[in-house]
């Protein structure tokens, strides 16, 4: 991987000129207001969440970083490379001859450039867990000022009440992490699991693309559960994906509730955002579709989601105590298939609890 690339194209694709969109600068006067607006919603959401949830965070409180595009994706190529240079150094062994390798490690960091400079022109807030050491003095909630500004000016969104609802769903992932022991260190653990089957055996990219052949000829999207990954990952790889994609759909959908609920008077016009920011997940060109099915993020979109509905259904069950088991253990966590059928975590979370 070329991170000098990634970060070159990157930078680039994230301060060229959209339609609609502003391009990330900002006089002054607007980006002295907007730290001060973020760090105050800020520190007033985690009092907010802390209340709602009862996930009391453990380290110092939780303070924001509002960052430009370019910085965002400087951030996380820095997250990236912390979590991905193991599995680089591993794969040096079965590297191509100089000048391939060399050309393909420049092609990944393009390719990896150009998903970090789209993002960066969607992303609104973000936790960066890989970034956070766990003090207080790295795990800064960080905006993306530009992308919030943008929406609030095409939509005429009330600023300070867009602002805190924003960071409601971010404080929220901070708490999670922050405030449940065994959390951060399960979920790194996945990760890990999840890069140590990495192999550079190119047969599997050629059962890859057979396997998606044979979907598509089935009417079937190959790219719709996990992107690329999904098709090049081996079978117990994607058993780890799967146990990953049921833990951010608990983490995700547990961000949207919260940041509706936890709201309550302070943000009116939490409906309105929240109807806004749908709409907007959901639309795209057919180019921006086809880049967040490659990369997986489409089946990220559909976390939300469905982790929503989960939570909306156990507390519908049980109230609001009953979801709270999820924070028990790994143990407690739900599994892929009982986020498509809530009634079956209902039944094994009310059990484990009695029966201990």
């Amino acid at each position: 991987m070329s991170w000098d690339v990634a970060e070159r194209v990157g930078t680039w694709v994230a301060t060229q000129r959209r339609p609609h969109a502003a391009t990330g600068r900002r006089d002054p006067a607007t980006t002295a207001r907007l730290e001060s607006d973020l760090a105050e919603a800020t520190a007033h959401a985690e009092q907010l969440v802390v209340a709602a949830t009862g996930l009391r965070p453990r380290t110092a409180p939780a303070t924001a970083r509002v960052l430009d595009r370019p910085a965002w994706v400087r951030t996380n190529l820095a997250s990236f490379q912390r979590l991905l240079e193991p599995v680089l150094g591993q794969l040096q062994a079965a590297a191509m001859p100089a000048p391939l390798g060399a050309a393909a490690r420049a092609m990944a960091g393009t390719q990896l450039g150009l998903v970090l400079g789209w993002m960066s022109t969607r992303v609104l807030g973000q936790y960066d867990l890989l970034l956070a050491d766990g003090t207080g003095g790295a795990d800064a909630v960080c905006y993306v000022g530009p992308n919030i500004v943008a929406l609030e000016q095409r939509h005429g969104f009330p600023p300070r009440q867009f602002r805190l609802w924003i960071a409601l769903h971010e404080v929220t992932h901070r708490c999670q992490f922050t405030a449940v022991p065994w959390l951060r260190g399960y979920f790194l653990s996945l990760v890990e699991q999840g890069l140590s089957s990495v192999s550079p055996d190119p047969r599997r990219l050629l059962d890859a693309l057979a396997r998606a052949a044979a979907a598509a000829r089935a009417g079937r999207n190959p790219l719709e559960e996990a992107g690329i990954l999904g098709l090049i990952a081996p079978p117990e790889q994607l058993a780890v994906v799967g146990r990953i994609q049921a833990l951010m759909s608990v983490l995700e959908g547990h961000g949207d509730v919260t940041m509706d609920r936890a709201g309550g008077a302070e943000v009116p016009e939490a409906a309105w955002f929240s109807r806004v920011l749908r709409e907007r997940r959901a639309r795209g060109s057919l180019p921006v579709r086809a880049l967040q099915q490659l990369t997986g993020l489409q089946a990220k979109l559909r976390q939300y989601e469905q982790g929503e509905r989960f939570i909306r259904a156990v507390e519908a069950a049980g109230g609001p105590a009953l979801f709270s088991r999820v924070w028990q253990g790994p143990e407690l966590l739900p599994t892929p298939e009982e986020l498509r059928h809530p009634e079956r975590w209902v039944a094994r979370a009310g059990q484990a609890v009695t029966t201990r």
